[in-house]
């Protein structure tokens, strides 16, 4: 009885707080007045307030680009008004701003946003067109991420459409509204004339908004893309979406995406879609961001939502959540009958060469290429490449080693897919993403054999790509076709006619012998140095263990480096299918490519 009594002394307590938090109102206007000068105009309306203050807070990232991005950095003429009464503001931090009420139960707080970066993670904005990154655009009530909030967008003289994940408020045009800002925040807009066609897969109606004109053929992207969502969603039972849109940039040379909760943004080049390449291309990079839909949005590692959008999310897991995907959309592409079984071997045959040559590959693991994402990955320098691993490549080529491994456990009764699903239906259940330890745990109950060894060499280690064993349980038979010649280890570029040296390889002759980035090549044993230095008829001629003297200047003085050259440690494979295969092979191979 005591107990009930406190609990329902609490609630009462509590009840007036309860019922501020929940009546108090936020909504969005977002409007144009100088496009061209690539600014944006927000008034942000907070009502229900019942505090002498309240702090409005800007995001630092964008889920899905690990890297803190100061958004705050772009905002200008904070100010803040009830009615006509200017508001006294007081800004607190890099991305926290205070407004005094007055005791007004509600006010309006205005900012101009500068929007002028290409990418598919920050907003831009010109005489064109909108595009709007929420993270970049719509600050927050501090502790108030549950609320719910509506965005009214008055396009620009002469734009007519709007595309967006977010649902429209019926009867008030270009008007949206998120029950939340994690829904808010994964929900890009874009603004002006685009181009938009629609199609259904999977039960779903999709939209795709096209920027920038392109030589796209719109029928052939409607058919090819929907085998691309039907697949995807074949692979988990279930699409999560009622609706979903593609926002697509098309710029003179384009690329990259980034996934969001019901919608993508994706760029691309304009003229590319003519060959056959750009083309499979273009679907290469569709079916990545359809596939995040359940990896990654849903089946997530569990640090990965609820979000801090003030701080660094750190998680080992990328490897999962980015390299896997990369790993799933050559498979999307090869069962949708868009690549051929041979294209998507070789495709993942070149994707483990690569993994094979990159020095920083033995130095950081797939773990530690997550974990430290927010400090390397998108901030590479010249030693980049030989101190780290990318988590989208290495965990390609670690999800098709374990796809092959559970492929052959099982005698080809189960796969990677079968994971994948059996996470996706636990996340739903728990209601939270996923640690390392349940991913292994699941990976051993759908295989039936241990993990242990797998995770010490591959993901939390940085031993070499068995790629002839693990391939082999597919009848794939590889080889290294790479020419063991003598290797300089040096990238080199032309500055204003200098040639500049731009990367030393780890442990090649170059790094032992004490080549330098920014040494300039001045000339090769007493010839004058050319740009392409490994086809210098000088180099040609020589094999490994000849010394050759570099004539260089370093920091304007004149020097030489004496350096004997190493063999080539890259490898260069190539695939084919073993024609004496057994029928263990064959399962093997039909299960995993599933086809």
């Amino acid at each position: 009885m005591l107990l009930k009594q406190i609990g329902l002394g609490l609630l009462i307590l509590l009840a007036p707080a309860l019922a501020a938090k929940a009546q108090i109102k936020v909504n969005y206007e977002v409007s144009f007045r100088e496009p061209q000068a690539h600014y944006t105009d927000v008034k942000m309306h907070i009502g229900g307030l019942n505090k002498e203050y309240v702090d409005v807070k800007m995001p630092v990232w964008a889920p899905g680009s690990y890297l803190i991005r100061e958004f705050s950095r772009n905002v200008e003429g904070f100010a803040a008004t009830s009615g006509k009464k200017l508001l006294k503001t007081e800004k607190l931090k890099k991305n926290t701003w205070r407004v005094y009420t007055s005791n007004s139960n509600s006010i309006d707080i205005n900012y101009s946003v500068y929007a002028f970066e290409i990418s598919v993670r920050t907003p831009f904005i010109d005489a064109t067109h909108a595009f709007l990154s929420p993270t970049a655009i719509f600050m927050y009530p501090d502790n108030q991420l549950a609320l719910s909030s509506t965005v009214k967008v008055i396009p620009f003289e002469g734009w007519t459409k709007v595309s967006t994940g977010l649902e429209p408020v019926a009867g008030q045009k270009f008007t949206y509204t998120a029950k939340n800002y994690d829904i808010l925040f994964d929900s890009p807009i874009e603004v002006g004339n685009q181009e938009v066609f629609e199609f259904t897969a999977a039960g779903v109606k999709h939209e795709v908004a096209m920027y920038g004109g392109g030589n796209y053929n719109v029928e052939r992207l409607k058919t090819d893309m929907a085998k691309v969502v039907e697949q995807a969603t074949a692979i988990y039972g279930e699409n999560p979406n009622k609706h979903y849109t593609f926002i697509v940039h098309n710029f003179l040379r384009g690329g990259g995406g980034l996934e969001h909760l019901n919608s993508t943004v994706l760029g691309a080049s304009r003229d590319a879609y003519a060959t056959e390449k750009g083309h499979k291309d273009f679907l290469g990079l569709v079916a990545h961001e359809y596939h995040h839909l359940w990896n990654v949005k849903r089946l997530r590692p569990v640090a990965l939502g609820p979000f801090d959008y003030e701080n660094e999310n750190y998680t080992t897991d990328l490897w999962i959540a980015e390299g896997f995907t990369a790993y799933y959309e050559n498979k999307l592409l090869l069962r949708a009958g868009l690549i051929s079984p041979e294209e998507f071997i070789g495709n993942l045959t070149r994707a483990t060469s690569d993994v094979i040559n990159s020095r920083g590959g033995y130095v950081q693991s797939a773990a530690m290429s997550s974990f430290d994402a927010w400090i390397k990955y998108y901030r590479p320098d010249e030693n980049s490449k030989n101190s780290g691993i990318s988590y989208y490549s290495k965990g390609e080529i670690v999800g098709m080693l374990m796809d092959l491994e559970i492929a052959k456990a099982t005698k080809g009764k189960a796969s990677l897919d079968n994971v994948m699903k059996a996470m996706y239906e636990q996340c739903k259940i728990k209601g939270r993403g996923y640690t390392d330890a349940e991913f292994k745990a699941m990976v051993e109950k759908i295989s039936g054999i241990s993990f242990t060894d797998f995770w010490a060499k591959y993901v939390n280690g940085t031993e070499t790509i068995e790629y002839e064993k693990y391939l082999g349980y597919a009848g794939i038979k590889v080889k290294d076709m790479a020419q063991k010649d003598a290797y300089l280890g040096i990238a080199t570029r032309v500055t204003e006619g200098h040639i500049l040296i731009t990367a030393v390889s780890r442990n090649s002759a170059a790094w032992v012998d004490g080549l330098n980035v920014n040494d300039e090549l001045i000339g090769v044993d007493g010839t004058y140095a050319e740009p392409a230095i490994d086809k210098m008829s000088v180099m040609k001629q020589k094999k490994v263990g000849d010394i050759v003297t570099f004539q260089i200047r370093r920091d304007g003085l004149p020097k030489e480096i004496k350096v004997t050259l190493k063999e080539s440690p890259n490898v260069q494979l190539v695939s084919s299918m073993d024609p004496e295969g057994t029928e263990i092979d064959k399962a093997v191979f039909k299960r995993w490519t599933g086809i």
